[in-house]
Protein backbone atom coordinates (compact mmCIF):
# COMPACT_ATOMS: atom_id res chain seq x y z
CA UNK A 1 0.00 0.00 0.00
CA UNK A 2 1.27 3.46 -0.79
CA UNK A 3 1.53 6.32 1.64
CA UNK A 4 -1.26 8.23 -0.12
CA UNK A 5 -3.60 5.22 -0.06
CA UNK A 6 -2.92 4.74 3.64
CA UNK A 7 -3.60 8.41 4.32
CA UNK A 8 -6.93 8.24 2.47
CA UNK A 9 -8.01 5.02 4.19
CA UNK A 10 -7.09 6.28 7.65
CA UNK A 11 -8.76 9.65 7.06
CA UNK A 12 -11.96 7.83 6.12
CA UNK A 13 -11.63 5.61 9.18
CA UNK A 14 -11.05 8.60 11.47
CA UNK A 15 -14.06 10.42 10.05
CA UNK A 16 -16.29 7.52 11.14
CA UNK A 17 -15.10 7.29 14.75
CA UNK A 18 -12.42 8.62 17.08
CA UNK A 19 -9.12 6.77 16.80
CA UNK A 20 -5.94 6.99 18.81
CA UNK A 21 -2.51 7.31 17.20
CA UNK A 22 -1.49 3.84 18.41
CA UNK A 23 -4.41 2.16 16.61
CA UNK A 24 -3.52 3.95 13.39
CA UNK A 25 0.17 3.09 13.72
CA UNK A 26 -0.74 -0.58 14.20
CA UNK A 27 -2.84 -0.52 11.02
CA UNK A 28 -0.03 1.09 9.05
CA UNK A 29 2.40 -1.48 10.43
CA UNK A 30 0.11 -4.26 9.13
CA UNK A 31 0.05 -2.52 5.77
CA UNK A 32 3.87 -2.65 5.85
CA UNK A 33 4.52 1.09 5.65
CA UNK A 34 7.97 2.21 6.75
CA UNK A 35 8.43 4.10 10.00
CA UNK A 36 9.06 7.35 8.09
CA UNK A 37 5.89 6.91 6.04
CA UNK A 38 3.92 6.14 9.19
CA UNK A 39 5.23 9.27 10.87
CA UNK A 40 4.34 11.46 7.88
CA UNK A 41 0.82 10.02 7.59
CA UNK A 42 0.19 10.40 11.32
CA UNK A 43 1.57 13.93 11.28
CA UNK A 44 -0.73 14.89 8.42
CA UNK A 45 -3.78 13.30 10.07
CA UNK A 46 -3.00 15.21 13.25
CA UNK A 47 -2.45 18.49 11.40
CA UNK A 48 -5.79 18.09 9.62
CA UNK A 49 -7.48 17.25 12.96
CA UNK A 50 -8.54 13.75 11.98
CA UNK A 51 -6.59 12.55 15.01
CA UNK A 52 -6.57 14.36 18.33
CA UNK A 53 -5.34 12.40 21.33
CA UNK A 54 -7.03 14.68 23.88
CA UNK A 55 -10.38 14.45 22.07
CA UNK A 56 -10.01 10.68 21.79
CA UNK A 57 -9.30 10.28 25.51
CA UNK A 58 -12.25 12.47 26.46
CA UNK A 59 -14.66 10.48 24.25
CA UNK A 60 -13.23 7.10 25.27
CA UNK A 61 -13.38 7.89 28.99
CA UNK A 62 -16.92 9.24 28.93
CA UNK A 63 -18.20 6.34 26.84
CA UNK A 64 -16.63 3.74 29.11
CA UNK A 65 -17.91 5.45 32.25
CA UNK A 66 -21.46 6.10 31.01
CA UNK A 67 -22.15 2.98 28.98
CA UNK A 68 -19.80 0.31 30.29
CA UNK A 69 -19.98 1.56 33.90
CA UNK A 70 -16.21 1.55 34.32
CA UNK A 71 -14.32 3.40 37.01
CA UNK A 72 -11.35 5.72 36.49
CA UNK A 73 -8.79 3.01 37.20
CA UNK A 74 -10.15 0.65 34.58
CA UNK A 75 -10.40 3.47 32.03
CA UNK A 76 -6.83 4.48 32.83
CA UNK A 77 -5.63 0.91 32.40
CA UNK A 78 -7.34 0.64 28.99
CA UNK A 79 -5.83 3.95 27.88
CA UNK A 80 -2.37 2.80 28.97
CA UNK A 81 -2.82 -0.26 26.78
CA UNK A 82 -3.45 2.14 23.88
CA UNK A 83 -0.21 3.95 24.76
CA UNK A 84 -1.85 7.28 25.49
CA UNK A 85 0.37 10.00 26.95
CA UNK A 86 0.06 9.92 30.75
CA UNK A 87 -0.30 13.70 31.08
CA UNK A 88 -3.19 13.82 28.59
CA UNK A 89 -4.84 10.88 30.30
CA UNK A 90 -4.51 12.41 33.77
CA UNK A 91 -5.79 15.80 32.61
CA UNK A 92 -8.96 14.29 31.15
CA UNK A 93 -9.60 11.85 34.01
CA UNK A 94 -9.18 14.63 36.59
CA UNK A 95 -11.71 16.77 34.71
CA UNK A 96 -14.50 14.20 35.05
CA UNK A 97 -17.35 15.60 37.13
CA UNK A 98 -17.47 13.63 40.39
CA UNK A 99 -21.27 13.93 40.74
CA UNK A 100 -21.76 12.39 37.29
CA UNK A 101 -19.17 9.76 38.12
CA UNK A 102 -20.92 8.79 41.35
CA UNK A 103 -24.30 8.81 39.59
CA UNK A 104 -22.94 5.88 37.57
CA UNK A 105 -21.64 4.01 40.61
CA UNK A 106 -24.74 4.25 42.82
CA UNK A 107 -27.16 2.45 40.45
CA UNK A 108 -24.45 -0.08 39.62
CA UNK A 109 -24.10 -0.97 43.31
CA UNK A 110 -27.87 -1.04 43.85
CA UNK A 111 -28.44 -3.44 40.96
CA UNK A 112 -25.60 -5.68 42.09
CA UNK A 113 -26.91 -5.65 45.66
CA UNK A 114 -30.24 -7.13 44.47
CA UNK A 115 -28.47 -10.19 43.08
CA UNK A 116 -26.18 -10.76 46.08
CA UNK A 117 -26.77 -13.57 48.51
CA UNK A 118 -24.82 -12.77 51.65
CA UNK A 119 -25.05 -14.21 55.16
CA UNK A 120 -24.41 -10.88 56.86
CA UNK A 121 -24.44 -7.18 56.17
CA UNK A 122 -20.66 -7.14 56.48
CA UNK A 123 -20.27 -9.84 53.85
CA UNK A 124 -22.70 -8.01 51.55
CA UNK A 125 -20.68 -4.78 51.80
CA UNK A 126 -17.42 -6.67 51.23
CA UNK A 127 -18.82 -8.31 48.09
CA UNK A 128 -20.15 -5.00 46.79
CA UNK A 129 -16.78 -3.39 47.43
CA UNK A 130 -14.89 -6.13 45.61
CA UNK A 131 -17.30 -5.86 42.70
CA UNK A 132 -16.88 -2.08 42.42
CA UNK A 133 -13.10 -2.34 42.80
CA UNK A 134 -13.10 -4.79 39.90
CA UNK A 135 -15.02 -2.25 37.83
CA UNK A 136 -12.24 0.28 38.43
CA UNK A 137 -13.71 2.47 41.16
CA UNK A 138 -11.58 3.57 44.10
CA UNK A 139 -12.33 2.64 47.69
CA UNK A 140 -13.09 6.24 48.64
CA UNK A 141 -15.66 6.51 45.82
CA UNK A 142 -17.24 3.22 46.86
CA UNK A 143 -17.46 4.41 50.45
CA UNK A 144 -19.30 7.54 49.34
CA UNK A 145 -22.02 5.34 47.85
CA UNK A 146 -22.48 2.82 50.64
CA UNK A 147 -24.38 3.15 53.91
CA UNK A 148 -21.69 2.52 56.51
CA UNK A 149 -18.32 3.28 54.96
CA UNK A 150 -16.18 2.32 57.98
CA UNK A 151 -17.23 -1.34 57.92
CA UNK A 152 -16.42 -2.01 54.27
CA UNK A 153 -12.81 -2.92 54.82
CA UNK A 154 -10.46 -3.32 57.71
CA UNK A 155 -11.27 -6.94 58.44
CA UNK A 156 -9.07 -9.94 57.80
CA UNK A 157 -11.56 -11.83 55.62
CA UNK A 158 -12.18 -8.88 53.24
CA UNK A 159 -10.46 -10.52 50.25
CA UNK A 160 -11.28 -14.16 51.10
Amino acid sequence: MTEKEALNRLAALCSQAERCPYELTEKMHKWELTAEEQARVLERLTAERFVDERRYVRCFAMDKIRYNKWGRRKVEQALRAKRIDRSVMQEVLDAIDSSEYLSVLRPLLKSKEKSLKAASDRERRARLTRYALGRGFSLSEIRQCTDTPDDITGDEDFMD
